[in-house]
């Protein structure tokens, strides 16, 4: 899909949920009041405010609708292009002989022997960079080829679920780690 026409969709699909939203907050703040003509020899008119007509329901209905199907457009797809339901393409290169990831188990997440020799010795010069907690994380993460559930470090560490959870968000804004959703948890790979 073009990127281009995914924003135009997403920008039409925020304009109507922007819309809808202001339709539907001043068609229930202000009903329409309801007139009442009464008279036995003459005509007296009264208004009773405070009561939905059926075309206020009307429109508090498809606003409703549009407000709900444009939210959920834009909660479930990514700006970058992609469908944040779709999974992720695994773009890492292969290893240096030519091979594929190796799977193992972790779902093709797992780099291959030369790649994981590599980037152990690449790992020294990494973590002397590192602070304290994000170099045990590191090393912790590359002494399992590479890639750890994240309720799996948190066993293997004596660092608390909020510390390791941190210490990952930094590590990933170093470009050093990404977190993969599986399931309940998180896998983590090194990058």
């Amino acid at each position: 899909m073009d990127l281009q026409a995914l924003h135009g969709k997403q920008l039409l699909a925020a304009v109507v949920f922007v819309a809808a939203t202001v339709v539907l907050a001043v068609q229930l703040i202000t009903p329409t009041p309801v007139v009442v003509s009464v008279g036995e020899g003459g005509t007296e008119v009264a208004e009773l405010g405070g009561y939905f007509q059926y075309r206020d329901v009307a429109v508090i209905t498809v606003s409703a609708v549009l407000l709900g199907s444009s939210g959920t457009y834009l909660v479930t797809t990514d700006w970058s292009g992609r469908d944040a339901k779709s999974p992720a393409i695994d773009r890492r290169p292969p290893d240096s002989a030519g091979g594929a990831v190796r799977t193992d188990g972790n779902d093709g997440l797992a780099p291959s022997g030369d790649l994981l020799d590599a980037r152990r010795e690449e790992s020294e010069e990494t973590a002397e960079r590192l602070a304290k907690n994000e170099r045990e994380i590191y090393e912790t993460i590359l002494d399992e080829d590479g890639v750890m559930a994240q309720s799996d470090i948190v066993d293997a560490t004596d660092l608390s679920k909020a510390t390791v959870s941190r210490t990952l968000d930094s590590l990933e804004t170093k470009n050093l780690v990404e977190r993969r959703r599986r399931g309940m948890g998180n896998m983590v790979l090194l990058l």
